[in-house]
């Protein structure tokens, strides 16, 4: 493994594969031995990465926790190298109906509020913090709806906010929580009428996933690795399309700021409790 750089993905969506056999021949192109192995979930991903199945990790943003929380139980420390130009300065947004008379945070005590998938950073963990910094206490003081679509893929494949949002409209939910970037899709798409919610409340922004490595991973593999990401041009005809499926024009050098709502989130809540106890047990 250590003539290449092997990378672990979660599986959420068909089209990674194209995604990643394409970046492999361009890596290739390149002169950087390169190769990729499947997960069906993140939890797998990140315990295979700690046992040193895989170098590098294409880890969703609690995924990233995650891998930094168990490693340091091990002494390790993890790394973020580089993401997404569009994995930073996200927001999540908490909507109501447009004729609803909820006009504050406060009037959805009692009520019930839909979320995605119960380990979504985006739709469930980093909007349940905004309604608990509010003074609501999740679960106590209003009934949370989950939406629990492919559990273990951390919400990338949105089905659960979506699924959210059409709730929202069948009158199962009184509010509904999802990126504002997917608000706007689900309008476009007629999921929710267009022009039929009202944004109840905006989370501080905060950033997406990350190409995580831990400290004894190859570093001059990983440096060469993170060199061409970074090089990696929109223009270049080959590697365009590839950009465009994985949602991006440019990868930049990760940063750690945007991750400090989801700790918040993962700390208040307990998320990785049950995991990372099970974890040590073994």
């Amino acid at each position: 493994m250590n003539e290449q750089i092997l990378m672990g993905a979660v599986a959420y969506d068909p089209k990674v594969v194209t995604i990643w056999d394409g970046f492999r021949a361009w890596f290739d192109r390149h002169d950087l031995p390169f190769d990729y192995v499947l997960f069906s979930n993140y939890e797998q991903q990140v315990e295979s990465h700690l046992a040193g199945q895989l170098n590098v990790a294409w880890n969703s943003p609690l995924a990233w926790i995650e891998s930094k929380a168990a490693g340091e139980r091990q002494g390790r420390r993890a790394r973020a190298i580089a993401m997404r130009d569009t994995d930073q300065d996200l927001t999540s947004v908490i909507v109501v109906r447009g004729d609803a008379p909820i006009r504050s945070l406060s009037d959805l005590k009692g009520k019930r509020v839909g979320v995605g998938a119960a380990d979504s950073p985006q739709a469930t963990l980093i909007p349940l913090l905004t309604l608990a910094d509010a003074g609501l206490d999740p679960g106590q003081d209003f009934e949370i709806v989950f939406h629990d679509v492919l559990p273990g893929k951390h919400g990338d494949h949105i089905g659960g906010e979506r699924d959210a949002a059409r709730a929202l409209f069948e009158n199962k939910v009184d509010a509904a929580c999802m990126i504002d970037g997917n608000h706007l899709v689900f309008a476009k798409e007629g999921t929710i009428p267009a022009g039929g919610t009202r944004v109840l409340a905006q989370t501080e922004p905060y950033d997406h996933c990350n190409f995580t490595v831990f400290e004894d991973a190859p570093a001059a593999l990983v440096d060469r690795f993170t060199g061409l990401l970074l090089d990696m041009n929109y223009e270049d005809s080959k590697v365009r399309p590839l950009m465009d499926m994985e949602g991006l024009k440019r990868w930049k050098p990760a940063r750690l700021s945007g991750y400090r709502l989801l700790e918040n989130a993962v700390a208040r809540f307990g998320t990785l409790d049950a995991w990372l106890g099970e974890m040590s047990a073994r």
